[in-house]
């Protein structure tokens, strides 16, 4: 955000593109461009690689390997065969959300977010994309700064892109920091409100097997658009980058034509059910997400991976305060039962808010074998995680006084996120 707000600082810009994929790279391009609401901006994606080896043998190598059970080159081979392109990850992670959201938000070309790289199209798109931004110049007919692209309206479409995908819990951070560069306030009250209505339209890793590319062709994001808005869930009258009238353009499918990038109306039924539903038929009636609050404090929960009578955990405390701490813990045995692991002192006063991605392996391993599991922390996970009942981003952290700091081994945690609750069952 702020190397994109000094670039932009120079003040000899007409318009600005944003080369952004992953993680917290497109929040911090958006919340730099937004000090600069004046300018025209596109957001440029570059596509996720194509499928390599599916995430769940990926999921279960990592399991493996935190159980012993297989060594540093096994695992290697199979990150190696997961990761082996040029583009993004091709699970449902935070850089895949980040796609899915700018597109919501108008901030895309239609239909850019999940072509591969190195193809002819997404070669086209990216082209287009200069060509575009240029006639959107304060000199030209059609002047659309950020800042007017950038409203109450394309908030909550970013957040009801995010519930009915099952996106990253990332984003509940990163939403509400992008909403207050753009002057509004998000909170996570509003993420549980929508949550309430907004249906799971799609089962993409970790949700699900497919990836983004299966997502893709079974009709992705133009097929999700056309439902949203025909069910009155999404503003469809936003301003866009694409212009016309509101998200209709991104409800088409970005075609080549003889050398020519086309758009072209989307058959309206999906290519795989099990991939990708309509809002008649969704994979649940409510999001995936849920505000979780309790003497424990207020924290996200996010449900849309985990089956339901696996999401409401009550068990006996284990307390770290460093994620190798458990890691250890989990391979010494000590582990090996109905737990609650407690890992604080990973908020952003503590250590800067780390991903705790190496907690799920253990802990899934730990749930397969049967046991009731759960995780309370102040820090984050991965945007891959969600196969163990969570209750992430706990607030107040520990290291500011937060109830988590006074928690001991043993215990009794209750984490029900259907409930809506985050309690320790104390006398």
């Amino acid at each position: 955000a702020m190397s994109t707000a000094v670039a932009l600082s120079h003040g000899m810009f007409d318009a600005a593109l944003c080369l952004g994929i992953c993680d917290k790279i497109v929040p911090g391009l958006l919340i730099g461009a937004l000090s600069f609401g004046h300018l025209p901006v596109i957001f440029v994606p570059g596509g996720p690689m194509r499928s390599g080896l599916p995430n769940r043998e990926k999921a279960k190598i990592r399991q493996l390997y935190a159980e012993g059970k297989v060594g540093r080159d096994e695992l290697l081979k199979a990150e190696m065969a997961s990761y082996h392109s040029p583009g993004t990850c091709t699970f449902y992670g935070t850089a895949n959300s980040n796609q899915m959201f700018m597109e919501l938000m108008g901030l895309h070309l239609p239909d850019a977010s999940f072509v591969n790289p190195d193809t002819p199209l997404r070669d086209a798109l990216t082209r287009a994309a200069a060509q575009r931004v240029v006639e959107l110049v304060a000199a030209g007919d059609e002047y659309t700064p950020i800042g007017e692209v950038v409203d109450e309206r394309a908030i909550v479409n970013a957040v009801v892109g995010l519930l009915a995908t099952g996106g990253s819990t990332n984003h509940t951070i990163h939403l509400i920091a992008i909403a207050r560069a753009a002057g509004l306030i998000l909170d996570w009250s509003d993420f549980d409100e929508l949550s309430s209505v907004v249906p799971l339209l799609t089962r993409i890793y970790p949700n699900g097997s497919a990836d983004v590319n299966h997502f893709h062709a079974a009709g992705g994001l133009p097929f999700v658009i056309a439902e949203l808005v025909d069910a009155g869930l999404l503003h469809g009258d936003i301003r866009t980058v694409a212009g016309g009238e509101g998200l209709s353009r991104y409800r088409q499918r970005a075609d080549l034509s003889d050398g020519e990038l086309r758009w072209q109306p989307l058959d309206q039924d999906t290519r795989d059910s099990d991939v990708l539903r309509g809002v008649a038929e969704p994979f649940q009636a409510t999001g995936g997400l849920r505000l979780v609050t309790g003497r424990i404090g207020r924290a996200v929960a996010k449900v849309s991976a985990i089956e339901p009578e696996r999401r409401r955990v009550e068990a006996p405390a284990r307390v770290f305060d460093r994620q190798e701490d458990l890691i250890a813990a989990f391979r010494n045995g000590e582990l090996d039962r109905d737990v609650v692991a407690v890992v604080r002192f990973q908020g952003p006063r503590a250590n800067g808010m780390p991903e705790l991605h190496k907690l799920m392996p253990p802990l899934g391993v730990l749930q397969d074998r049967g046991h009731r599991v759960a995780l309370v922390t102040d820090g984050r996970l991965s945007g891959a995680s969600g196969k163990v009942p969570s209750a992430i981003h706990v607030t107040p952290e520990a290291a500011v006084g937060g109830s988590l700091a006074l928690l001991r081994d043993g215990d009794p945690i209750v984490l029900d996120p259907e409930a809506g609750t985050l309690e320790v069952e104390l006398a």
